[in-house]
């Protein structure tokens, strides 16, 4: 079976952990937990800071730090949602659909895709566009006690250190556009 929690990771926030070790609670050893990470081709950009690759870099470490074994894929954003699920399945495989998101759920369930919803407080203050915005007010502190202190709040510790050390913080000041709530 495998239990696979999709996102764009942007970055890899403490609702996505909870999504990871929920879905790591409910596997077996036999089982396979799949991080799906989204728009695999979004980068560099207010909405999309981080590339597939660092986003992966992110939760391995945090995955490693966790001794958690997780499976790491990237999908690149077809646009076309009555064909996401068929296109995505490509790439995570079959198995169930582990969210907290709504609108992901319904896509799923829709397609005859296994879904499970697991909830999760604090869902608004763990919304990817409020975590960026903390960081990004953060990417011109350069106190890294500071910084740590902040996020800590909505990101595992191991990804802070990621992004402290990766100097992939402090990039979020050169963006100049708002912040999306989508």
């Amino acid at each position: 079976m495998r239990y696979i929690v999709l996102g764009r990771f942007q970055p890899f926030h403490k609702g996505h952990e909870h999504l990871v070790q929920s879905a790591a609670q409910m596997a077996s050893t036999e089982d396979t937990v799949v991080v799906a990470i989204g728009s695999k081709q979004a980068e560099w950009e207010p909405n999309n800071p981080w590339t597939a690759s660092e986003r992966r870099s992110m939760i391995e470490r945090w995955a490693e730090k966790k001794s958690l074994a997780v499976e790491i894929v990237a999908i690149d954003d077809i646009n076309d949602p009555p064909n996401w699920v068929e296109h995505a399945t490509t790439i995570h495989g079959h198995g169930t659909l582990v969210t907290s998101d709504d609108a992901t759920e319904k896509l799923y369930t829709q397609a005859a895709f296994p879904t499970l919803k697991v909830s999760l407080e604090q869902r608004d203050a763990l919304e990817g566009w409020r975590v960026r915005q903390t960081a990004k007010m953060l990417s011109t502190v350069y106190d890294d006690e500071a910084v740590r202190e902040v996020l800590k709040a909505s990101i595992p510790t191991e990804v802070i250190e990621w992004l402290i050390e990766n100097d992939a913080l402090y990039r979020l000041s050169t963006f100049e556009t708002g912040v999306y709530a989508g």
